[in-house]
């Protein structure tokens, strides 16, 4: 019996076809042609003026952090349910992170908690929206407008969504994308910055660059990393563009599926299928664990495992990771909606590539695996 790992891109378009392109005329570096026309066709597929590809998801918040004059003590609020990157984007330029507890409906940051957070010293609000569902963005950009904040959009997992219609990656002063294999559109490894603004835009292709001067190269005001993105990943980015509101659709029947046949097993919380805002796009189906399962997330993975499934734990809360619980930071700071998740949460295979008899396979695994704890 073939194991179902958790996740499994669909790279069946023109990828080889652009691939071999590069291959052919010797653009394999972030020189390459495709790299400009990605940056164009992506930006523009989410309502912003400009795109800067670079390495990954991770750099792409770095970019937007640092391009935005965050430093030495500044504050970011940001949801404490969220990935690693998020907070160390913050923590890296010694700015510091001010968290918020999710909300345990659409597991995003609870930003009723946002205002009763902001200082004097508060630079940033970092909007993450996780796991297929959009934080009320209204809500988050009607703040940062009241107390003159910036606000930072990741949308790392939002590919093809909306809030309120509008795509997902419009909202704020920068927003940034992953191209991890297992997002709606992957390079393989790979990220984006997009914005409307001209100078933040110049400013994030120079961080990306290891800031090296327009006049003088090799001469350097700022220090940066090297966070740029290859010809060959374009080439494959663009490929998956093209198909970007099938693979939306394919993900959304993806999840009407897994919630019609596991809506009847007693103890699991499913996600939410739509807000007053957005329907959910599933970028993974998520699964919470109810109170009266006593087992936690793992417990259950290892389970799957045993039946051939694999599947994958939610992330672990920012006040709770051992790197700053030893630097001293979050101490005794508590979020219970987020800690709950953390504890209680994984996602079941849900890449692009699963076939319905793998879906019946996995509703079958869970069937049983809930039916013995």
């Amino acid at each position: 019996m073939a194991f179902i790992p958790v996740n499994e891109p669909l790279l069946n378009g023109n990828e080889k076809k652009y691939l071999c392109e590069c291959i052919d005329t010797g653009w394999i570096s972030s020189e390459g042609p495709f790299v400009k026309e990605f940056e164009q066709k992506m930006s523009a597929s989410v309502g912003r003026k400009y795109g800067i590809a670079v390495s990954n998801g991770t750099a792409a918040l770095e970019v937007a952090v640092q391009a935005l004059g965050i430093g030495e003590g500044d504050e970011v609020i940001m949801p404490t349910f969220t990935i690693i990157s998020c907070a160390m984007a913050v923590t890296k330029l010694g700015a510091i992170p001010v968290l918020v507890d999710s909300d345990i409906h659409t597991w995003n940051m609870n930003v009723e908690e946002i205002e009763s957070k902001i200082t004097p010293r508060t630079k940033v609000i970092m909007m993450v929206h996780l796991y297929g569902l959009p934080v009320e963005a209204d809500k988050v950009l009607a703040l940062a407008k009241k107390y003159n904040l910036k606000v930072i959009e990741d949308a790392a997992e939002m590919h093809g969504q909306t809030y309120k219609e509008k795509p997902c990656g419009r909202f704020g002063d920068i927003s940034t994308f992953s191209f991890y294999p297992n997002k709606h559109i992957t390079t393989g490894e790979g990220g984006m910055v997009v914005t409307d603004d001209k100078e933040l835009a110049e400013r994030c292709r120079m961080i990306r660059n290891l800031c090296f001067r327009n006049d003088i190269r090799y001469v350097h005001d700022e220090i940066s990393d090297n966070y740029r993105f290859t010809n060959l990943q374009a080439a494959v980015g663009l490929a998956q563009l093209e198909r970007l509101d099938e693979f939306v659709e394919r993900k959304r029947a993806m999840g009407k599926y897994y919630t019609e046949h596991l809506r009847d097993i007693e103890g699991l919380i499913l996600p939410i299928e739509k807000t007053d805002f957005a329907d959910n796009i599933y970028w993974v189906y998520g699964i919470v664990l109810d109170e009266q399962v006593e087992a936690d997330n793992k417990t259950v993975q290892k389970l799957l495992a045993e039946e051939g499934i694999g599947s994958r734990t939610f992330f672990w809360c920012m006040h709770e990771q051992p790197v700053y619980q030893k630097q001293g930071m979050f101490k005794e700071e508590s979020y219970p909606n987020a800690e709950y998740l953390a504890r209680k949460g994984f996602y079941i295979p849900s890449g692009l590539a699963l076939t319905t008899e793998q879906m019946e396979r996995v509703v079958e695994g869970v069937h049983k695996v809930l039916d013995k704890i």
